[in-house]
């Protein structure tokens, strides 16, 4: 695996450093969520009164604000058994048992208040957030929508903003052009904050958009040099970009603010590794002394052992990721690379081969099986990764001559000649020693005409 693609398992992509899962939606207005980590509308007496509460209802939404939960619920529950089709009443319960981590029965509570009233704008914006919370991104999206296209009456356009930030959220993954579609329309109700900036930066990122991207990081840092997501997203853009010498300079003055922030450590190392600087592996071997296991660290610190020849050391790293994640492609492909670095073809061979079986379309797979099939004798096992390996990635010097070798060790001499010419064209005298077999073999099949 690459260090870029490394970099994005460990550092998250952008301003997405928080899980797809965990929504974070940037609340303009309401009051704070009542128990950490949830995310709730605001309480039922700040909130449009549709119709004069019943008596019992109007006393559990005077306990709500005191937090008095189990006496709000019994009141409810008292009232609900009579009333089952009340949606103020149904709402509140359902604010109740969310207060409480109560999950299913919030959901359940806030499904019947929606269906009771399916105009109601809290009900399908609270079920949607707390649908969202728990990962369920596919029944949130519709609730949350469906929101937006609702009156938010007394709890105003700051809320409603809540909701089509939530839909950004949700969107940002697997539909960036929407989710900045929600997000202008969130603009178009409350002023923008940094979490949007950040976000813009994001889906930027992802619509292949760097210029507008680069500019929202560098907005946020302008107002708040210190913002870890902005440092960190942007830091990923250069690299991305492989605007290293830039990335370098920016890196090292964050790594002075923050020290031993291990994201900037990390990119600063992929950096490092790209300019083949030898900075980059002292670098990782302390970052990796600090963070023994993350998984990630290894990684990269394993491919940078690799790239400076020590593959020996390097394998001992990935062996180890491999107990714990046997059928990870990536890792094996490492692992045959370290085995073909140490002139293990045998064993490098299987290691291919079982990686070309969990991720057929991973052209390094095949590569690496063509190669050793080569070296173990194994030329029609070459001729087939070879064949396989097309599909994924261009032709080159080293294909073209493991074609033509493979070809030639099976005596399909038409074969081997043209592969032979592909090879001297595209080596160009880059590969000497193989050019030499390329022309003497040459020479003998064409004879044979």
């Amino acid at each position: 695996m690459r260090l870029s693609a490394i970099l994005l398992l460990f550092a998250g992509s952008a301003a997405g450093l928080c899980a797809q899962t965990n929504i974070q939606i940037a609340a303009q207005s309401g009051e704070s969520p009542s128990h950490a980590g949830t995310e709730q509308t605001p309480p039922p007496d700040s909130r449009r009164a549709v119709s004069q509460a019943a008596p019992e209802v109007a006393e559990a939404e005077a306990l709500i604000p005191k937090a008095d939960w189990n006496a709000a619920e019994a009141k409810l529950s008292t009232y609900l058994a009579s009333h089952p089709s009340d949606a103020r009443a149904l709402f509140d319960a359902g604010y109740v048992a969310d207060a409480q981590n109560k999950t299913e029965d919030a959901v359940a509570f806030y499904s019947r208040a929606v269906k009771a009233d399916p105009n109601n704008f809290e009900s399908h914006l609270s079920l949607g957030l707390l649908l969202a919370r728990v990962g369920k991104l596919d029944r949130a999206r519709p609730e949350i929508s469906a929101a937006t296209q609702l009156d938010p009456g007394d709890a105003g356009p700051a809320v409603k903003a809540r909701a089509w930030r939530a839909l950004a959220q949700i969107d940002r993954r697997d539909n960036p052009s929407q989710a900045s579609g929600d997000l202008l329309e969130a603009l178009k109700l409350s002023p923008e904050t940094t979490s949007d900036t950040l976000l813009a930066a994001e889906l930027a990122d992802a619509s292949n958009q760097p210029e507008s991207a680069e500019a929202a990081y560098r907005r946020v840092l302008a107002k708040d040099p210190r913002n870890a997501e902005a440092t960190a997203g942007l830091g990923h853009l250069l690299i991305a970009e492989k605007k290293y010498p830039d990335a370098e300079s920016f890196l090292r003055e964050a790594l002075r603010q923050a020290p031993e922030d291990p994201t900037l450590t990390a990119q600063l190392a992929t950096v490092l590794a790209a300019e083949d600087k030898g900075e980059a592996l002292p670098l990782l071997q302390k970052l990796h002394a600090s963070r023994p296991d993350d998984e990630n660290v290894t990684r990269m610190l394993a491919e940078v052992l690799a790239e400076a020849g020590e593959a020996a050391e390097a394998d001992q790293l990935d062996s180890a990721l491999l107990a714990a994640h046997p059928r990870d492609a990536g890792l094996l492909i490492a692992h045959g690379q370290n085995l073909v670095r140490q002139l293990r073809y045998a064993d490098a061979f299987q290691a291919f081969e079982q990686a070309s079986g969990i991720a057929p379309g991973d052209g390094d797979a095949w590569s690496g099986l063509a190669f050793t099939a080569s070296k173990t004798k194994q030329p029609s096992v070459a001729l087939h990764a070879l064949s396989m390996r097309s599909k994924f990635l261009p032709e080159n010097a080293s294909t073209y001559f493991l074609w033509a070798t493979s070809y030639d060790t099976l005596h399909d001499r038409v074969a081997a000649i043209s592969y032979y010419h592909h090879f001297l064209e595209a080596a160009a005298g880059k590969f000497p020693d193989q050019e030499w077999q390329a022309r003497q073999r040459l020479l003998v099949l064409e004879k044979k005409q």
